[in-house]
């Protein structure tokens, strides 16, 4: 079946305004001006409208009365908050997935993440932070997809945007042990070891969580 043009241009839209959000070129707490946004992108307000709307009932917009939409910045609270439902959510979604993902695509994302483990053990530092992001990305969608639960899917992608609001750049020592975690989750799956991706998940959860915590006290 065809898509509408409305709903085409609503959902191109929807793709643009939250690449912005995600880029942080439109920054957390921005007050979004309907008019300028329109005419940023090229398109007219009807679809761009729709778009704010769908950004808005996943939890990235909030309404701010007749001020409109503001983009929603994540404060700590919100991100540990978040990170527990999605522990409750993601070891799941590990478990269905397990002998589910292409044995190949698995390999490629371990020789990728054996690949940056072995660059930030050696003098030239840490990962790319965009190439960390990327492969993160990639894992966790490939992961919800193969679960073959459509609404947990779903709630997991919007948690994980509203996480990717909350500003990480302070906490570089993540990366190489974020590229640790994945690879045990990406063995697991590609072992077919249901209960070991699942543990391996909320490893990697918890090391976010103790991360960002010990950060922010000082500990």
């Amino acid at each position: 079946m065809l898509t509408p043009p409305d709903k085409r241009l609503a959902l191109q839209a929807y793709e643009q305004v939250l690449d912005l959000i995600m880029s942080r070129r439109i920054a957390p707490g921005t007050l979004l001006q309907e008019r300028r946004l329109a005419e940023h992108l090229q398109m007219s307000r009807t679809p761009l409208r729709d778009a704010l709307l769908m950004l808005e009932g996943e939890g990235l917009l909030i309404r701010q009365g007749s001020k409109g939409l503001q983009v929603k910045s994540m404060n700590v609270q919100d991100f540990i908050e978040n990170l527990a439902v999605r522990k409750l959510l993601e070891p799941e979604a590990a478990r269905l997935a397990s002998g589910r993902i292409d044995r190949e695509h698995l390999d490629s994302l371990a020789e990728r993440l054996a690949e940056m483990i072995a660059q930030a053990s050696s003098s030239s530092g840490a990962p790319d932070r965009g190439d960390v992001r990327a492969i993160d990305d990639e894992l966790h969608s490939a992961i919800t997809e193969a679960a073959g639960n459509a609404q947990m899917a779903q709630i997991i992608r919007t948690l994980r945007r509203q996480t990717q609001i909350f500003d990480l750049r302070s906490v570089p020592e993540r990366f190489e042990a974020t590229c640790r975690e994945h690879l045990a989750i990406v063995e697991a799956l590609r072992d077919n070891r249901a209960e070991d991706a699942a543990n391996a998940m909320r490893t990697h959860l918890d090391g976010v969580r103790q991360s960002i915590i010990a950060r922010l006290t000082g500990a």
